[in-house]
């Protein structure tokens, strides 16, 4: 019984084993076959055949960005060939260009203010009533004009004077005259002739006091000898220009501590502006500028830089600078916001001047986005892209796409890029 039952385990185990290895082997005859050498050859045929396409990619790559750099994006574009009289109806213009020195613009914030040299504060010098107004805020006046007439007592008195002086002048100069014919009859002495011509003197002494009496109290005119003081007196502006404050009240009592008008010369603006401390030994006095405001934004105002200050401002580290501009037609106003682009020569770190080539803003156009221009060769008009660098007013600094002696399109490039669109676009449709 004992033998038997070890046999059965032995059997058992066994059969195990042989279904173990039937499941292990899953492996069909035709993938446990041996490679086929026709398909290892026909997959090598294919790989290496394969090759010059990826080649092939980067040539179309490289020919791609080759053709951008002429501004299309697209692929080269041939240069266009007009006739002459196709150049002359599109208004094409070409010059070549060369490499010219280059300005920097430091550009910077300012307030337009009235120049302070030609600018008045009309006040009376003594106490008076307004009894008349003769301006406006804003009118033109010319130097000497009268502006305000005022009525004062001081005034009164002091004419007053001046009046009784020349009353005693003209007596003592009869009293003279009298004195004269009698020592020359010899009917008074000498000694009275003497005492005759003292008092006459003396009140031509007087009357010239009480002249500069009124001068002083601002009344420039002396008046005439009528019998009667005149307590009036204008208050006048000693130049022309535009009355840009008035305070005069007809009936206010003026005081000589504040002022009835003020009379600025607008001829000629300041435009004052800050420089940074780093700005300072970029600039100086004589530079030329240029000046815009929001009010013309397509227009500039041509200044020069008559001022910058000696000291720095030590809370904002800035140092006053100021830009003079003519104003003849009135245009720019006080107090205006404006920005101040002052020129200044360009310099290398060893002080050698900086060269560029500059192209008219008007040459260049935007093709697929590429700032392009249009040079001008034997085989006709090329677009060419170009990397443009900073903007100096109407024109612009290339930094790379042109060479000196190019002949540049500067009238007419966007007749040529009209015509290029136009024929892509014919192209696009033949496809």
């Amino acid at each position: 019984m004992k033998n038997l039952c070890s046999l059965s385990r032995l059997l058992a185990l066994g059969f195990s084993a042989l279904i173990l290895v039937g499941c292990g082997n899953t492996e069909s005859p035709a993938t446990t076959a041996k490679p086929d050498p026709a398909a290892n050859k026909a997959e090598d045929k294919h790989a290496t055949s394969e090759k010059p396409d990826a080649h092939e990619g980067k040539d179309k790559h490289a020919a791609s960005e080759k053709a951008g750099a002429h501004g299309d994006g697209h692929g080269e574009v041939e240069p266009l060939k007009l006739k002459a009289d196709e150049i002359q109806s599109a208004g094409i213009k070409s010059e070549p260009i060369s490499a010219q020195d280059v300005s920097e613009q430091l550009t910077l914030t300012a307030t337009i203010r009235p120049n302070q040299d030609r600018i008045a504060h009309v006040v009376p010098r003594v106490p008076g009533r307004i009894v008349k107004v003769n301006a406006n805020l804003g009118d033109q006046v010319k130097a000497g004009q009268n502006l305000a007439v005022l009525d004062s007592l001081e005034v009164g008195e002091a004419h007053s004077a001046y009046l009784q002086a020349a009353t005693q002048r003209a007596l003592a100069k009869a009293d003279f005259e009298r004195a004269e014919r009698l020592h020359t009859d010899q009917i008074i002495a000498q000694k009275d002739l003497l005492r005759a011509n003292a008092e006459y003197e003396k009140s031509k002494s007087v009357l010239a006091a009480a002249g500069n009496r009124l001068r002083m109290l601002g009344v420039n005119a002396v008046p005439t000898i009528d019998g009667k003081a005149v307590s009036t007196f204008p208050v006048s502006t000693p130049f022309a220009g535009t009355v840009i404050e008035k305070h005069a009240i007809l009936g206010e009592l003026s005081q000589p501590d504040k002022q009835l008008f003020t009379v600025a010369d607008l001829s000629k603006l300041w435009i004052e502006a800050n420089l940074f401390e780093k700005d300072v030994g970029r600039v100086q006095v004589g530079a030329k500028a240029v000046v815009s405001v929001a009010a013309y934004p397509d227009e500039v105002f041509e200044g020069m830089l008559t001022y910058i200050a000696s000291v720095a401002d030590k809370e904002t580290r800035t140092v006053q600078a100021r830009v003079e501009v003519a104003n003849l037609d009135g245009r720019l106003k006080p107090e205006m916001f404006a920005t101040a682009v002052i020129r200044t020569t360009a310099t290398t770190r060893q002080g050698a001047s900086v060269n560029a080539l500059l192209v008219p803003t008007e040459a260049v156009v935007l093709m697929n986005g590429q700032p392009t221009v249009f040079v001008e060769d034997d085989d006709g008009f090329e677009p060419r892209g170009v990397v443009l660098g900073q903007k100096l007013r109407e024109r612009v600094v290339v930094k790379s796409g042109l060479t000196a002696g190019d002949r540049v399109v500067t009238a007419g490039a966007y007749a040529l890029k009209a015509r290029i669109m136009k024929s892509q676009l014919g192209e696009g449709h033949g496809h």
